[in-house]
């Protein structure tokens, strides 16, 4: 059993920021503290967040937004990093399905902000159908797995300094790239569900907020859990994505080797690269 290690950073501005080091393998080593940093949007970093994340150094910042919700809230810059866009799109077919007036309530704003329309989505059907597709998505759509095997390459490529990766949240699609992360370094399945879940107790306060709003125009279980998955993250739903991993693939190590494309050597260059000795 791991000893309790708290992740955080202690960055002002940048939510849900945290450093994959020290968590414990399989293997009973330790990965690198201050070279994998999962995050929200850097929009709001104030300079002394800039500053810690250039001291580590940050070499390497990895967005996986879309451009839709980039609108008003460009990252900052950390100094002497090389940014990479790696888009990653978890709406699937519910969003194909949209139409366009519905698109424009959501992307069409001149800032993006998921809590400006999450008491709207909790009472959409589209969305709550989204709920339950947006982890499966994830790992099951091709374009999905093209960009986080692009991710897993950058890494391995990656030689010096810390990447940071990050999403709008922080939450879902950076979630499961540090799953894909951890897994790939040899962490144990209860690690990579805590990491997954530690995104809960980061957005407690805007998750009370939020369901009590839903409840007060009239909110059942079923709008709670678009809260649930658009302001927290559904760790339920994410461990049956990966019973389903394994159900479809055998293995995360299988589908890190299949989908993802890392083969025996970039698994060892990473865990080279990321763990202690």
């Amino acid at each position: 059993m791991q000893a309790s290690v708290d992740h955080s950073l202690p960055l002002d501005k940048i939510v849900n920021a945290r450093d994959l080091g020290w968590y414990v393998t399989e293997e009973d080593r330790r990965i690198k503290k201050g070279l994998l940093i999962r995050c929200a949007h850097l929009a709001h970093a104030s300079q002394t967040d800039l500053d810690f994340l250039a001291g580590l150094p940050v070499t390497r910042v990895v967005d996986f937004r879309l451009d839709f919700e980039k609108k008003g809230k460009e990252d900052r810059i950390i100094p002497g990093a090389t940014y990479q866009s790696i888009p990653v799109d978890a709406s699937g077919p519910i969003a194909a399905q949209a139409t366009e007036e519905e698109r424009k309530k959501f992307t069409g704003r001149k800032t993006f902000d998921v809590k400006k329309v999450i008491v709207m989505a909790a009472f959409n059907d589209k969305a709550k159908k989204m709920v339950d597709l947006m982890y499966p998505t994830l790992v099951n759509d091709p374009d999905c797995q093209r960009q986080y095997a692009t991710f897993l390459r950058l890494l391995v490529d990656n030689d010096a300094g810390a990447v940071l990766f990050h999403c709008t949240q922080g939450k879902d699609r950076a979630g499961m790239a540090a799953a894909f992360v951890l897994a790939a370094l040899g962490a144990g399945r209860d690690t990579i569900i805590a990491d997954f879940d530690e995104t809960n107790r980061h957005y407690a306060k805007d998750l009370k907020k939020f369901s009590r709003r839903v409840r007060f125009w009239g909110g059942k279980d079923q709008e709670l859990a678009v809260v649930k998955a658009f302001i927290g993250a559904n760790t339920e739903n994410f461990i049956r994505t990966l019973d389903r991993i394994d159900a479809t693939y055998g293995s995360m190590a299988s589908y890190l080797k299949g989908p993802l494309s890392l083969s025996d050597t970039d698994i060892q260059a990473l865990k080279e690269r990321f763990l202690e000795a």
